[in-house]
């Protein structure tokens, strides 16, 4: 076996051989796949194969378009049957609001321009004669879909890669991970070492354990799924056109032809991990030990929407693993504090998005970002937390069991909560509040008043809980309103050389002493990689803070380019610092009753930041806000959050003081166009696109992406980012969110990537990315909600407000 390689893939299922063969494809042939068994061993033999498109996020659906593309070309490119049957898919609606899921998915459809129709049960009947339509009231049918034979598809991408140069090594199992100076890896296998530039883990199953051998633990749990296999049925001798992938999601479970009779697969509830604490080592193409009376349930619902089903023979309930994370979603990317160690697995649906996935990591390893915005699949979406078992495994159960479920707008699952908890918690649910969980912490959504339920009724409609987002962003623009964001993630970057590096790193200029600045880090591109809050407290010292949900990704980024010769201490202090956010017009009436400093607008001036007491609690207070208004972060060793609660709710008792949410901010930061990076902006949008040219100071020096943004400016600017206004009719019940198309002239020109309702100046807001020719104030629009075509006009960014002047009062 070869003694080095500049990559080397461990894993040799479809993930794994679409990557190497995606790599080839650009040139990258000193590569090296090892397979501890056979090519498709551990999930990918027997998996069912399917091919599914139907996706709630247009980014995955992208991803999922582009596998099935290449599933239908590979077999003329390689010369490898793969073994593609593309006879659709139909999704069955039994319910009001599984129509509305599909006409939401319609929207998605047009935007990405995937082949997708609302059909009724005359239809269904047609194209899938063997179903009882008993209560179903239509389906989403998908013609491109299909499924494939996942021996044969993974065959064809590795004779792609090895007709290109790559090499693959079977039976040969990895034992050990040793990194080198200077950031290569011995890779330790049972018949020699390798050296390597670079790692990638795309071990299926064994991620979890491959991670392990590096020293990282990986939220990745095997989990058991079986499906039924049935004797021939009578029917499916004859000859028939073949029934579409058949998916009755309300009993949970799919249903395909195989060699005339059926392939049925239930979710059930109560699904089993397997192995959670390291699988076998014999193991490898085996199957599990099939378990009827955990799948019986299902299996009857079966038999009721498929009548054959009753007296055909059982020729296999087939059992194997398949790994699941704690959203469902696969782990990509570069795992933060190992160096060159790239991880692409946790995939429970690893055949239909291997082909996509296999060719955004290898854009991501060969050009340092992925084609596709991969922010839902990123390993850094995920701390540490979501690693411990008992976690994973409650969060593992509850998307298996759920696969089918309907994913409703705003709703907040609650497997493996509640997991961080700040001071208050106890407090604000006494107080009313409704929690939702973001990167393991709970914080306040809304709040409800003493005896009004606390529980959302899930819809893709108006919401229960509107009245109350109403009142908090009412106490917010004219009086104030407290919000716990202590889930907000802070750094410490100090030492002689902190400035150089988070200079390196920003566009825009570092602020001055007892000064904080917005800044986004860019990527060599100029994309948006990061979105912070930057504070100088000391020459040498800075203070960051940054999303919740980007904790993980953010210091990742920071950490990558921070230099190793000590001159930079880069700490996570999260944890240690709580934080208050106190927004309105009678904020500083508050503060001041407090402190006896001079919180004027001369005193402490916006962006200022000042190390002070509130009564007794020490503060780093810091004149920014989120919402628009007059405001303040209120920064505290975390042991004080209690206290520093009470005194601002005691003096703010005769201003009219209130609890808010975040749902609030949902509805303030589009009155005033703020970003929000994962949602309005990411790696794959320049700041001079997103309408953050303020935050970009070209002049300041050599930057990251600053050569982009000269070369996009000298090129011309395509797209900006947009406030849209959206005319709703008040007798209708839509409620957009984000996700739906925009039309102009009967054109697609873009979609919402966020929306709400503006309380504050009457009319629902929505971001889009649009072409500078249609980005103009008062061009009309045509904005596509759940198949309804409603009105609407690009207008000014901040609607509330514009100049500003409230917030720097």
């Amino acid at each position: 076996m070869r003694t080095h390689a500049r990559v080397v893939v461990i894993g040799g299922g479809a993930v794994g051989a679409s990557l190497l063969y995606h790599l080839a494809r650009r040139g990258w042939t000193d590569t090296l796949l090892l397979e501890k068994n056979e090519l498709t061993a551990g999930s990918t033999w027997h998996a069912a194969g399917l091919c599914t498109q139907f996706n709630s996020s247009i980014n995955v659906t992208s991803l999922l378009m582009y596998s099935v593309d290449l599933f239908r070309r590979l077999e003329a490119e390689t010369g490898q049957s793969v073994d593609f049957h593309g006879v659709g898919s139909i999704r069955l609606a039994t319910t009001p609001d599984r129509m509305d899921q599909y006409r939401d998915q319609a929207g998605l459809a047009k935007i990405v321009g995937l082949p997708y129709e609302l059909i009724g049960p005359r239809e269904i009947g047609r194209r899938a004669p063997l179903l009882s339509l008993t209560g179903v009231i239509g389906g989403a049918w998908t013609p491109t879909d299909g499924y494939v034979d996942p021996t044969s598809v993974t065959q064809a991408m590795a004779k792609g890669a090895r007709d290109l140069g790559a090499e693959i090594a079977v039976r040969t199992a990895v034992r050990e991970l040793r990194p080198v100076p200077g950031g290569e890896w011995d890779v330790v296998t049972d018949r020699g070492t390798v050296r390597a530039g670079i790692v990638v883990n795309a071990a299926g199953i064994w991620g979890r354990e491959i991670g392990e051998l590096a020293g990282v633990e990986l939220p990745i749990v095997p989990m058991s799924h079986q499906y039924l296999v049935t004797d021939v049925i009578p029917e499916l001798e004859l000859a028939h056109a073949e029934m579409p992938v058949i998916r009755d999601v309300e009993a949970s479970f799919y249903v395909r032809e195989e060699a005339s009779g059926l392939i049925v697969g239930p979710y059930e509830r109560n699904p089993k991990p397997w192995a959670p604490r390291g699988i076998p080592r014999e193991f490898g193409k085996q199957l599990l030990a099939p378990e009827f009376e955990q799948v019986g349930d299902v299996l009857d619902l079966a038999q009721q929407r498929i009548p054959a089903l009753r007296t055909a023979g059982m020729k296999q309930l087939l059992n194997g693993p398949t790994s699941y994370t704690p959203d469902g979603n696969a782990l990509m990317g570069w795992v933060p504090g190992l160096r060159n160690y790239f991880v692409l697995a946790g995939f429970s649906y690893g055949i239909v998005q291997s082909g996509g996935a296999g060719r955004n990591a290898a854009a991501w390893i060969v050009d340092g970002q992925p084609i596709d915005n991969m922010w839902e699949l990123d390993v850094t979406r995920f701390g540490p937390y979501a690693s411990a078992l008992p976690y994973l495994i409650a969060r593992a159960q509850e998307v298996y069991e759920r696969e089918y479920a309907i994913p409703y707008p705003f709703q907040e699952l609650p497997a493996g909560r509640p997991l961080k908890t700040d001071p208050l918690y106890d407090r604000l649910l006494a107080r009313g509040a409704v929690m939702g969980a973001r990167n393991g912490w709970e914080r306040p959504l809304y709040f409800v008043p003493e005896g009004a339920p606390r529980g959302d009724r899930p819809t893709y409609r108006r919401p229960d809980w509107l009245p109350y987002q109403i009142a908090e962003c009412a106490a917010i623009r004219e009086r104030a309103g407290v919000l716990d964001m202590t889930s907000f993630a802070k750094f410490e970057v100090r030492g002689p050389g902190a400035a150089a590096l988070l200079d390196r790193l920003s566009a825009n200029r570092l602020p001055a002493v007892g000064r904080a600045a917005v800044s986004q880090l860019l990527t060599p591109a100029g994309g948006i990689e990061c979105d912070l809050t930057i504070s100088r407290i000391a020459p040498d010292r800075f203070y960051l803070i940054t999303a919740a949900g980007t904790e993980t990704h953010d210091l990742a980024w920071i950490a990558s380019h921070a230099p190793t010769d000590g001159t930079v201490v880069l700490e996570n202090v999260t944890a240690a610092w709580g934080v208050l956010a106190i927004a309105g017009p009678r904020s500083r009436e508050i503060l001041a009753a407090l402190s006896e400093d001079d919180w004027s607008n001369a005193g402490f001036p916006f962006m200022a930041v000042r190390d002070l007491h509130l009564g007794p609690v020490p503060v780093r207070a810091l004149r920014i806000t989120y919402t628009g208004e007059l405001g303040w972060e209120l920064h505290h060793p975390i042991e004080y959050t209690h206290t520093l609660y009470d005194l601002l709710f005691e003096a703010g008792a005769s201003h009219g003081l209130a609890d808010v949410g975040y749902r609030a901010l949902d509805s303030l930061r589009l009155e005033k166009g703020y970003r929000l990076w994962g949602v309005d902006i990411s790696p794959l949008y320049t700041p001079l696109e997103a309408g953050l040219e303020r935050f970009v100071r070209l002049d300041k020096g050599d930057f990251i992406g600053r050569d982009a943004l000269i070369r996009q400016l000298e090129d011309g600017i395509r797209q900006r980012l947009v406030t849209v206004r959206i005319e709703l009719d008040p007798a209708d019940d839509l409620f957009p969110r984000g996700g739906e198309p925009v039309h102009t002239g009967g054109r697609l020109v873009g979609y919402l990537r966020a929306a709400h309702p503006g309380h504050a100046v009457g009319m629902a807001l929505g971001l889009a990315y649009l072409p500078v020719e249609v980005a103009t104030p008062g061009t009309p629009v045509e904005i596509d909600i759940l198949g309804i075509s409603r009105p609407g006009q690009v207008i000014q960014t901040a609607v509330y407000d514009p100049a500003g002047s409230r917030m720097r009062a």
